[in-house]
């Protein structure tokens, strides 16, 4: 399903900010670039009964405080999100992921003080990897930029609020490669290497190659990505679901919770709920997993 611009419920015209004073972090998405070695728009591209868009959406918005934007091209369609979304449209079509994170980080400006800023052809983008770059954004520091797996990763980096003017100036000069940016006198840049990043426990025992940052650019990449098979998760069924023989913990590969119900003979409806690492409570069998994530399942119905 495709949303036109006409039908987006959470569309933030270009120059508001989203709520009001916040000190979390948030979630910038981009996906207004023209995909034109993938041949189509990469954010609509299917994932595991999912889309990409959906899912880095999904793995972005688990990681973060506050509130996960989309960066879209003007009128750009998109396929169907969260309704907790927000739309932000890039004012100038062209100008490069630059003018994205000026125009997703002016849209945050006053309500969180850091966002975790990607492009949506991430499918391996683990939240542990998300966690791991905000929390090294200390107050002293601008961005926190990745170098994994060899190169820098501007579209998958940690971004202070205040850098969206300074972007801004970046872009209307000419200099639209990141790489001006984190040379600028004014931009207080860390470089993380694969070793650093992997200080992190947690991310090293998730994602330990550094996946996080594969990106899909061409239909030889898409087709090699979704070849893998999905992630290992552990899933627990409780009360009635449980019956059978059913009990005790079952180790499966599935991208979404209803990949996860599947796999263990669960109908995601009304009468079932999923709890997601023990926190997240979800009937949305869209909702995308990660490896070593564990999923609950209960009866909704009442004794179960």
């Amino acid at each position: 399903m495709l949303i036109s611009a006409g039908c987006i419920q959470n569309a933030v015209p270009t120059g508001v900010t989203i709520g009001r004073m916040g000190h979390g972090t948030a979630g910038v998405v981009l996906v207004g670039g023209r995909s034109s070695r993938m041949g189509t728009p990469k954010a609509e591209l299917e994932w595991h009964g999912s889309t990409l868009l959906r899912r880095t959406l999904g793995i972005v918005a688990r990681s973060v405080e506050g509130p996960v934007l989309v960066v879209r091209a003007a009128g750009q369609p998109l396929p169907e999100m969260p309704r907790h979304v927000h739309i932000v449209e890039d004012p100038e079509e062209g100008l490069g992921p630059l003018q994205g994170i000026a125009a997703g980080l002016a849209a945050l400006d006053g309500r969180v003080h850091a966002a975790f800023v990607c492009s949506t052809d991430l499918p391996f983008l683990h939240p542990a990897f998300v966690r791991r770059v905000l929390s090294a954004l200390t107050d002293d520091l601008d961005v926190v930029l990745p170098v994994a797996r060899g190169h820098p990763q501007p579209l998958a980096a940690a971004y202070r609020v205040t850098l969206a003017s300074l972007v801004t100036e970046l872009v209307a000069a000419g200099d639209r490669r990141p790489a001006f940016l984190f040379r600028h006198e004014r931009c207080r840049t860390v470089r993380l290497d694969d070793a650093a990043l992997l200080e992190d426990p947690l991310l090293a025992a998730a994602d330990p190659a550094l996946d996080s940052v594969i990106n899909v650019n061409s239909p030889d990449d898409y087709r090699a990505a979704r070849y893998l098979p999905a992630p290992q998760i552990t899933v627990q069924r409780y009360g009635a679901l449980a019956g059978n023989g059913h009990r005790g913990p079952q180790t499966v590969r599935a991208a979404t919770l209803s990949g996860a119900a599947a796999a263990v003979g669960v109908t995601l409806d009304r009468h079932v709920i999923a709890a997601l690492n023990g926190d997240q409570i979800s009937r949305d069998g869209a909702v995308p997993l990660a490896s070593g994530d564990t999923v609950a399942f209960l009866s909704a119905d009442a004794g179960g």
